[in-house]
């Protein structure tokens, strides 16, 4: 699994490698440079420095313990009900079919059977494309119209699941109305109608955000989770940016745990993350030379 987190992050290490010269010690001026490149928030750049020890030379052991900090969120261990009930939040563009159908076939791959439900009836093109997943991975969908009633697709879909005695469920959702407020009201109407089909559904509500926005989309975080409390995030897109640095800040900002990353295109691209190999890959870029 290192591997996938140096592929997905390797235009992030580039941006940190570039600033350094061969065999150059690290210091904190040089170090703040190799941060700010790889877009880790300015503020949380001051605490690293601020947090190591006044030591002219940093020293890869004493960086690790401070970055380790931004990753110590609860994780909390959720009662896995079943089925268990994904709903899957974020604005258009920022991967969000594509990452349902990621996961879908994860779950699938290890045993589960998963259903989807299309609850993003604002556009007939979001149907579509996840019935094309749905096809392709072979796995169940409930769909329904454009304009149809979310939440009465999202009731349909948990329903059709306890019948059937499905594993997971993985709830698709709009990522923009014509305003906030309608989406607010849309998004908690089908939370509120989940539990109604199933006790404490969703379990989880999941947000992805796209990676390539870097220290930017923790704004677009807080407007989702003032409307329905998130309980994760997705970063995706990773492979194409050099931002990588930004999930200190994501991590940090909203106090949730990062649960995947998506480092590709190809459906097993999605990865759980695991923040002692995020630290790890940061790490080696910085102390490219073999320095411990």
């Amino acid at each position: 699994m290192f591997n996938f987190f140096k592929k997905g992050l390797e235009k992030t290490a580039n941006a940190i490698k570039s600033v350094k010269k061969q065999n150059q010690k690290i210091s904190k001026e040089i170090l703040e440079e190799m941060l700010l490149e790889a877009d880790v928030d300015y503020e949380i750049v001051e605490e690293i420095i601020y947090y190591l020890p006044p030591n002219d030379e940093i020293q890869r052991s004493d960086l690790k313990r401070v970055m380790s900090t931004y990753f110590m969120y609860e994780n909390k261990n959720l009662d896995k009900k079943k089925p268990f009930v994904e709903l899957i939040l974020g604005v258009n563009g920022a991967g969000k079919t594509t990452t349902i159908a990621k996961l879908a076939n994860l779950y699938k791959n290890s045993g589960k059977k998963v259903m989807l439900g299309a609850c993003d009836t604002f556009r007939a093109g979001a149907i579509e494309q996840l019935r094309q997943w749905s096809n392709i991975l072979n796995i169940p969908i409930v769909a329904s119209n454009q304009g149809h009633d979310p939440a009465a697709v999202a009731f349909d879909t948990i329903s059709s699941a306890v019948a059937k005695e499905f594993d997971n469920v993985i709830i698709d959702t709009a990522g923009r109305l014509q305003n906030q407020k309608n989406l607010a009201k849309e998004l908690e109407k089908i939370v509120r109608i989940s539990s109604k089909a199933l006790e404490n559904a969703p379990h989880r509500k999941i947000l992805v955000l796209d990676g390539t926005q870097g220290n930017n989309s923790v704004n677009q975080a807080y407007a989702f989770n003032d409307i329905v409390k998130i309980d994760g995030v997705i970063i995706t897109k990773l492979d194409g940016t050099p931002k990588g640095g930004a999930l200190f800040g994501i991590a940090r900002e909203l106090e949730l745990p990062i649960l995947y990353i998506g480092v590709g295109e190809k459906m097993q691209d999605l990865i759980k993350f695991d923040a002692d190999q995020f630290i790890e890959t940061i790490l080696e870029a910085i102390f490219d030379n073999g320095e411990k």
